[in-house]
């Protein structure tokens, strides 16, 4: 979920402005809330996960890093292992609560992008959390 801000404390998602796939012109802070459903089956093994910014054409989206014009994609790599609490029905799926803060990025008025999470570097894997950057119109919407 895009949000204006959130945090993941004690296996719950705190989230400020959620549910929006709107944003700007003006760069604002952003933030991507996730809970994943870990299958029993899969508990106390480690998982590498990888947000992503990529533009509408899956290329990721960059910014300049230093005066030498070099530049670093938007990504976050994590890793993480659910385990079972004690007394919990054997079944049961676990819970992965993740919050991730972003400072506003000069995006482009008038695009689309799309944050992708990725689980251990599997296509099958991958979600898809696509948003629009407002055009510099008055109005306020999207161009058709």
């Amino acid at each position: 979920m895009l949000c204006d801000s959130a945090q993941a404390v004690g296996g719950k998602l705190y989230v400020l402005g959620g549910g929006w796939s709107i944003t700007g012109p003006q760069p604002a802070p952003m933030a991507v809330a996730m809970k994943l459903s870990i299958p029993w089956s899969d508990a106390n093994r480690r998982f590498n996960v990888k947000l992503a910014l990529v533009d509408a054409d899956g290329h990721p989206v960059q910014f300049p890093t230093g005066p030498e014009g070099s530049q670093q994609s938007v990504e976050v790599p994590f890793a993480f292992e659910a385990g079972r609490p004690a007394g919990l029905v054997p079944g049961t799926p676990l819970d992965g609560c993740f919050a991730v803060n972003f400072p506003p990025m000069p995006l482009a008025p008038g695009s689309r992008y799309e944050w992708r999470v990725e689980v251990d570097g599997r296509c099958e894997d991958t979600w898809r959390v696509p948003f629009s950057v407002r055009s510099g119109d008055p109005s306020g919407f999207p161009p058709a």
